[in-house]
Parts: structure tokens; C-alpha cells; sequence
């Protein structure tokens, strides 16, 4: 009879061709999909072609989307797609997403059906621990270990320790799932779960749609985790039927799986958070802010760029104007959420309240494009990470919320929570 285990241990397990693993074991695992975008794709397919092998292991598992600089930012970013095209067209692999059918990778994967429930995913982005919210074991990892794994299928790890953390009770009004992993880091800290799983459960995970679990699960990688996962569920099973390519298996811990320990909120003791500069750690109640003056709102990414993200916006922006000293930068995560945005009429709320609607990339966020910050300025923003210099100048500040306070700042000129 086997130990005990946890969903993560379980994925591992499995793929590993092993009875049970613990935490701490070096294991050799088998891979279902890997990832690479437009700055790391590159480097990965140089390594790749060092190996010396002709034809990456499954030309269905290995996936490229160009997401960080594309549109091409300038003729280095045009040249770094041109290489991830043509490796592409010559390895005849199935998922390559060009502009106009691509979209930011860590939503487009999961609504294109490429990963599913039970999977093994490793991507050249730190944020590859969103799937997780499907019931995955996902992380990211160095370009060098993908190229390895485009060439064996295979990669090696150490099983993480666990973390089980439960949130429980009804969301207040305005607060998201966004809230709630920006709660927690702050609780915990940028390294409270370093090289660990994050395992999210209780009765509000159990309520939250799968926009908030994927938000959730995006953010595991700011507390350090190693992976961020969430049992798959009823919710879960519907959003994979009829979209996921392969069968999904459906994983979940046992009663008296072991878990370094526990931590349970209350849900109702939660308002809308902000991250202060310049660490996703360093949280604070929109009501204790003060009066933080804004030049830019980011409404999108991986984290927040979700159709949900963008009716919430909607929501707090209709019939009313963006303060004149503000540009609202809207991004949809892939071209069918903007398409579903703009038939719902949510594009043309944003666009009438006077805010910009990019095309999916991910160039704000990481400071690369259509967003840049100057000298001085400051943006609350959707997404992930407002480290020093992340969205342009090293004397920029970035401050992380929901699409919910990141609108009602836009609509104020200053950091405010909605019904301001």
C-alpha cells in the first residue's frame, strides 16, 4: 500500500513511472507539453540543436507562441520570431500561434484545449504554474531545460513539500480572486513558499470560476512555489469538455496526505488589496493607501486579461470618463476574448470612457512594449509583478490590483477602490 499523497505528488508519481514519491525525492519525469515564447524560444532551440538530434519528441508537445514583443517590437524582436517560425515549420509542429491567431500563452494554452487536467507542463516562463488551476503539475524552468525535454519528452526534478492553504466564505463585494493571491503573498511573503506547491482549496476556491482559479494559480510563482495547483472539480470538468485535445485525468489528495502546513483564511475578512513597489509582497487594503496619484492604468496579461477581467472593467467604467491625466491600456489575453469582448459591447464601454485597446501581447507588463513608463510615473496595473524597472524606468513605480480597482483608479487619478 502506498503513503499518502497530495495531487502534485500523485501527477509526479505517475509520470515517473513510480509507486508513490515524497518531497525531496530527484525524480525523471515525463512531460506532456512544453512552451516556449518569442525571448526564451530562441535560446532554447540553440541548445536544442547542440543535442544533435533531428525531430523534437512529439511535434503535438511542443509549443511555441510569440507573445512578449509581438507584435515585433523592433528588428531584434522580428528576428527572434522569425527563429521560432522557421524552427516551427521545420519540426512541422502543430502549435504555433502567429499574430492574429496568437494570444498571450498562459491563456491561450488552456482555452485552445494544449493542456489539460493531470498533465506534466514545463514552459520557459515563470508563469507556467497557471495551469495549475486545471489540476496540473506546471513550473517554469531555464530555456536549457526545455530544449532537453523538446528532445526526450523527459525532465528531472525534486518533488516539492506542500503547502495547503484554504480560503473559506463568501467574496465581498469587489473582491477577486486577484485579492485573494495578493492576500496571500502579503501573509506569507515573496519566499513563504519557495520551491513548494501551493496547494489552494476551500469553500471560496470551490465557488470561484476558472478565470479565478487560472489568477490564482498565475501568481503561486510570486510567494516562490514551485507550482500553484487546485483539485479539479465540476467547474473544472465542464471548461475542459469539448476544448481539451487530450483526455484529461482527474487527480485530488488523499484525506491524510501530508502538507508542510496548513493555512486557513476567513474570506469575509478580505477587501480589495494593492501591491506597493516594488515587491508583489508588499500589500496593503485599498482603504489604507492615501492618496497615490496615477499616470497609467494596465487592465490585461496572463494574470488578469481574462473575458471576465474585461467585463469587470467594463463594469466600473460604464458611462463614465478616464481622468485626463490618465492613460487606461486595455489588452485582452487572445484574440477571441477581444473578439468576445467586442460582442458583448465591453470594448466599446472602454473605448467610450476614453481608455486604449491594444491587441494580446504581453508588452506592458515586462516593460517591453505599449506601455512603457517614463521616469517618475506611476501605473497601478492587472498584472504579476511590479518589481524595480518592470515597466520601463528604474524610477517608475507599478502597483498591482484587480481590474476592478485598477478602473475606479483610472476613472479617479489616484489608487481608490471602486464606489469611490
Amino acid at each position: 500500500m502506498t503513503r499518502p499523497m497530495n495531487i502534485t505528488e500523485k501527477i509526479l508519481a505517475d509520470h515517473a513511472g513510480l509507486n508513490e514519491v515524497t518531497a525531496g525525492q530527484l525524480i525523471t519525469s515525463k512531460v506532456d507539453i512544453t512552451l516556449a515564447n518569442d525571448i526564451t524560444g530562441p535560446v532554447a532551440i540553440n541548445e536544442f540543436n547542440k543535442i544533435g538530434v533531428e525531430k523534437v519528441f512529439n511535434k503535438d508537445r511542443v509549443v511555441f507562441v510569440p507573445d512578449h514583443f509581438v507584435p515585433n517590437r523592433d528588428i531584434k524582436s522580428a528576428q527572434q520570431v522569425k527563429q521560432v517560425r522557421e524552427f516551427a515549420k521545420s519540426q512541422n509542429l502543430t502549435h504555433f500561434f502567429e499574430v492574429g491567431r496568437m494570444g498571450i500563452e498562459h491563456a491561450l494554452l488552456p482555452d485552445n484545449g494544449i493542456v489539460t487536467a493531470g498533465d506534466v507542463v514545463i514552459g520557459a516562463d515563470s508563469h507556467t504554474c497557471t495551469y495549475g488551476a486545471l489540476g496540473a503539475f506546471s513550473t517554469g524552468m531555464g530555456s536549457t531545460d526545455i530544449a532537453c525535454a523538446m528532445a526526450s519528452g523527459d525532465t528531472w526534478l525534486k518533488v516539492p513539500s506542500a503547502i495547503k492553504v484554504e480560503f473559506n466564505g463568501k467574496l465581498n463585494k469587489y473582491v477577486t480572486a486577484k485579492d485573494l493571491i495578493l492576500f496571500l503573498i502579503g501573509d506569507i511573503g515573496v519566499d513563504g513558499a519557495l520551491y513548494k506547491t501551493l496547494e489552494i482549496s476551500g469553500s471560496t476556491i470551490k465557488e470561484l470560476s476558472m478565470d479565478g482559479r487560472f489568477t490564482i494559480c498565475n501568481m503561486a510563482i510570486e510567494a516562490g512555489a514551485k507550482n500553484g495547483i487546485i483539485e479539479p472539480d465540476e467547474i473544472t470538468r465542464k471548461y475542459l469538455e469539448n476544448r481539451s485535445i487530450r483526455i484529461p485525468k482527474f487527480y485530488k489528495s488523499d484525506e491524510n496526505a501530508e502538507y508542510e502546513k496548513k493555512i486557513v483564511y476567513n474570506t469575509e475578512d478580505i477587501e480589495p488589496i494593492v501591491a506597493l513597489p516594488h515587491l508583489p509582497g508588499n500589500t496593503k487594503p485599498v482603504s489604507q493607501i492615501g492618496n497615490i496619484k496615477i499616470d497609467q492604468a494596465v487592465i490585461g496579461s496572463c494574470t488578469n486579461g481574462r473575458l471576465s477581467d474585461i467585463k469587470a472593467a467594463a463594469e466600473i467604467l460604464k458611462g463614465k470618463k478616464v481622468h485626463k491625466d490618465v492613460r487606461l491600456i486595455v489588452f485582452p489575453a487572445t484574440q477571441q476574448i477581444y473578439l468576445e469582448a467586442i460582442r458583448a459591447g465591453y470594448i466599446e464601454t472602454i473605448i467610450e470612457a476614453g481608455g486604449a485597446v491594444s491587441t494580446p501581447t504581453c508588452g506592458p507588463c515586462l516593460g517591453g512594449h505599449a506601455g512603457i513608463l517614463a521616469a517618475g510615473e506611476r501605473a497601478i496595473s492587472t498584472t504579476n509583478r511590479n518589481f524595480i524597472g518592470r515597466m520601463g524606468h528604474i524610477e517608475s513605480e507599478v502597483y498591482l490590483s484587480s481590474p476592478y480597482v485598477a478602473a475606479a483608479s483610472a476613472i479617479a487619478g489616484r489608487i481608490v477602490a471602486p464606489e469611490y
